[in-house]
């Protein structure tokens, strides 16, 4: 007779809970088992040595293919990890269990180790409601981290699992787990086999123990990597966004390293120390009488220990009197919102701690992580500081394509702070600021998914992008494959361009694109994009298709569209700077203003604005018909936005407009003053100087110019105080006191 088998061992956690990794260690320490199973990749399993180097954690397993990316992270006290390092310590075979993270099954996955209790959103409901309590995070804590040994977790699981359905991936994925498990089993004979996994899974597996019992051959990928990457407590926290097993790393690591009674001291100490910081009075009083009251809301609440939300709870009822504007944010899951109170503020910070991981030098990593820091070196950006760049200079253009590839792929370290962009004039060169940050290796990790070099990688993350981008995002990726010097991209861009433009109903969404490209078009000296066909096609058809829309576009008065106004004057832009592209005449394109400009049903600011664009091409305007212009601040507004050097020029529209505004009553004049301090912002203050000596020579005063432009008190502020004193004189004369 053969050797009795024995069944296997399973410890269903929460994954990143302090309770539950002790239960695994204490589990391990008393099996000896032969295998020790973890949900985890299984495409990983002849690396699990790269896990146990000696890193300092929290770190995580970052899996690429053509599709997919995910992370399965690992702090001291995930279960997972504690599994594997006893495992080890205790001579057992540890396995990854799990299909790996490209698999289909993940599709919808970004994160192994991430719950997701809206498969058994129900259930959890009425537990909470049956324990009174906000969430399944303060759930949690009540029924198994307040106490040290927790009991009734595969109640509690089985519980859970027992109203969830698992959906094709869960199920093809515990199909996966469940023969391993078997293979394990059968191996192990009178040995023990611990299975540590997810419990949402751990019912369905133990349900799946008959069947073959072959080692399960591990699926292979066409395309991607794994590798470690250095993780940090905020990416796991899930009020920054990461909805993980259990939120606040920080504190449960004082959970995990010191226990929950000293962890409630550390806490109350942190939050004090942050708020003293931010020079908020918290005295000693406050803090006795937190910790008093958490540990009568622990006593209330039947618990073992201080858990999380007594130590908060008590917190919030000694250090806030005011009323919250919004609830306690571990009341519920969530980021927290803006203009929450600084308390709030910093307990969450506290909770979340600041350590980040780093790997052990001798991690392997992508081909990327080298290549870049070798161009790094190689071209001298590999240290801190302002690095400037003149871009006539081939050596220079080199280095800012480097740096911009850089800034695509979201390295952090590398800050533009000055240079060429879209929808401007020329610039020449650059400024840069350079820092080193611990984060930067982690981010060059994951950017391997897109190449393994630094100009294929870039160059890929673009036409990711480019993929579902929308038409005036098209324009800024076409900028930025120009500034990294990757020609292919660029054109199967620009070709989407043209082909979005002529269709788009979208004016200001055109009129992006055309400032954008025409931007290209006006830097070929740096670019080498002079007389580029593609792109002149893309400001022909923006051009017409511009002017075909406005022709069409009526609507009564309405505040001046500021989106609308760039279109004008990259319409503008486009026919001085890029005539050679355009099929249109130029005679023809101010042909189209002038109707636009003398069309009553127009909005004012459009009128304005095509008036400005037939005076920029040598229409001279009627200046006298201005004087029957309503909405004259929208109007004024459109006219600046596109003819703001003819304006300048014309002392006779600037006389005119005095006479306007001079003959306004005071209520006439406070209505139009929004409208005209939003006109003559497009003016800069030299410009404004011009315009102020044109209306003193205009009324033939002598003064100074700078003074009127210049005053001290806000506008605003002068008409709301002449409204009081026009209200104040109509009662003097209500009254026979005038």
């Amino acid at each position: 007779m053969g050797a009795k088998v024995m069944d296997p061992v399973f410890v269903g956690v929460r994954h990143h809970s302090p309770a539950c990794a002790r239960l695994v260690a204490a589990t391990i320490e008393e099996q000896r088992p032969a295998y020790v199973l973890i949900e985890g990749p299984a495409d990983f399993n002849e690396r699990i040595d790269e896990l146990l180097l000696g890193h300092e954690l929290p770190v995580a397993l970052f899996s690429y293919s053509d599709q997919h990316a995910s992370w399965s992270p690992f702090c001291d006290y995930s279960p997972e990890w504690v599994a594997i390092t006893e495992g080890r310590r205790h001579h057992a075979e540890v396995r990854f269990i799990d299909l790996p993270a490209w698999h289909e099954a993940f599709h919808d996955v970004s994160n192994r180790y991430a719950d997701a209790e809206l498969r058994y959103a129900e259930v959890v409901e009425r537990l909470c409601v049956e324990f009174a309590v906000d969430n399944v995070d303060v759930l949690w804590d009540h029924l198994f981290e307040s106490d040290e040994a927790p009991e009734a977790l595969d109640q509690y699981f089985d519980l859970l699992r027992g109203t969830a359905t698992a959906d094709d991936g869960d199920a093809a994925r515990e199909e996966y787990m469940a023969s391993w498990v078997r293979a394990a089993v059968a191996d192990a004979g009178d040995r023990p086999v611990v299975v540590v996994t997810g419990g949402f899974h751990t019912p369905a597996l133990k349900a799946k123990l008959d069947g073959g019992t072959e080692w399960p051959e591990v699926p292979e990928r066409e395309r991607g990597a794994s590798y470690l990457v250095p993780y940090s407590h905020a990416r796991l926290d899930a009020f920054t966004g990461y909805q993980s097993g259990m939120p606040s790393p920080g504190y449960y690591q004082q959970v995990w390293e010191t226990g929950s009674g000293r962890a409630a001291d550390w806490l109350v100490e942190s939050v004090a120390t942050r708020l003293r910081r931010r020079q908020q009075p918290v005295s000693t009083a406050d803090l006795i009488a937190a910790r008093t009251q958490a540990g009568a809301l622990a006593r209330l609440r039947g618990h073992e220990n201080l858990t999380r939300t007594d130590v908060l709870d008590g917190l919030t009822s000694a250090l806030i009197s005011e009323d919250l504007t919004q609830p306690p944010p571990w009341t519920r899951r969530g980021t927290l919102q803006p203009g929450a109170h600084p308390a709030l503020i910093e307990m969450l910070g506290a909770l979340r701690g600041d350590k980040v991981g780093q790997l052990h030098p001798d991690t392997p990593a992508p081909p990327l992580v080298n290549g870049v820091q070798e161009l790094l070196r190689t071209h001298g950006l590999d240290g801190e500081g302002k690095v400037a760049l003149d871009l006539t200079n081939a050596e220079a253009l080199e280095r800012s394509r480097i740096l911009h590839r850089l800034r695509v792929l979201r390295i952090p370290g590398f800050e533009r702070t000055s240079g060429p962009s879209e929808s401007a004039a020329p610039q020449l060169d650059e400024q840069w600021v350079l820092r080193p940050c611990e984060e930067r290796l982690a981010a060059l990790i994951e950017a391997a998914e897109n190449g393994a070099t630094l100009e294929e990688a870039a160059g890929v993350a673009l036409e990711r992008r480019s993929r579902q981008a929308q038409l005036e995002q098209l324009a800024a990726i076409l900028f930025d494959a120009v500034l990294c010097g990757i020609t292919a991209l660029s054109g199967r861009v620009k070709e989407s361009l043209s082909e979005g433009v002529r269709v788009t109903g979208d004016l200001v969404a055109l009129g992006h694109v055309l400032g954008g490209v025409l931007g290209l078009w006006r830097h070929d000296r740096l670019f080498g994009t002079a007389k580029d066909s593609l792109l002149g096609e893309v400001i022909d058809a923006g051009t017409a298709r511009v002017l075909w829309l406005i022709e069409g576009l009526h609507g009564g008065p309405a505040p001046a569209d500021a989106g609308r106004l760039r279109t004008m004057a990259a319409t503008r832009d486009a026919v001085l700077h890029a005539k050679a592209a355009l099929s249109l005449d130029t005679v023809d394109v101010a042909g189209v203003a002038t109707r636009v400009s003398n069309d009553a049903e127009a909005p004012p600011d459009l009128r304005g604005a095509a008036l400005g664009l037939a005076w920029t091409l040598g229409a001279q305007p009627d200046v006298r018909k201005v004087r029957g212009i309503e909405a004259l601040g929208d109007w004024l507004a459109g006219l600046f936005a596109v003819a703001r050097e003819e304006v300048l020029a014309s002392p006779e529209l600037v006389g005119v407009l005095d006479e306007i505004v001079s003959s306004m009553t005071g209520e006439e004049f406070l209505v139009a003053l929004p409208a005209l301090r939003l006109a003559f912002s497009y003016f800069p203050p030299r410009e404004r100087e011009t315009i102020a000596a044109t209306v003193l020579a205009h009324r033939d005063l002598d003064g100074d110019a700078r003074s009127l432009t210049r005053v001290s008190v806000d506008p605003m502020i002068v008409a709301e105080a002449m409204a009081v004193e026009a209200r104040v004189d109509a009662l003097l004369v209500k009254g026979g006191l005038a």
